[in-house]
């Protein structure tokens, strides 16, 4: 992997990751003060790179058996149901 596809991932997964819920969860935990800092940064850390490796995974499986589907359209639409269900249940309440 070149330095620039480093970068391109990087910064596609940071602007991705930016006030979605997994950010928001940890934000409600360390504004608690229940807990050290650095523990939810740690324990935070610790669940994004597990389901990362997952993804990585998962992805790596699928590009093996299922490269004739366009997983990309697949990702697309399965982002733009969940973005549906989100504002439909945010006209509902």
């Amino acid at each position: 992997m070149t330095f620039s596809a480093l970068l391109i991932v990087f910064f596609t997964v940071f602007l991705a990751e930016l006030g979605d819920k997994t950010q928001l969860a940890t934000l409600l935990y360390a504004s608690k003060g229940d807990h050290s800092p650095w523990l939810v940064f740690v324990a935070a850390s610790a669940a994004l790179i597990t389901s990362t490796a997952v993804a990585v995974l998962l992805g790596t499986v699928a590009s093996k058996y299922i490269a004739f589907l366009p997983l990309k359209l697949i990702a697309g639409i399965g982002f733009m149901l969940v973005g549906g269900w989100t504002i439909l249940d945010y006209l509902k309440s």
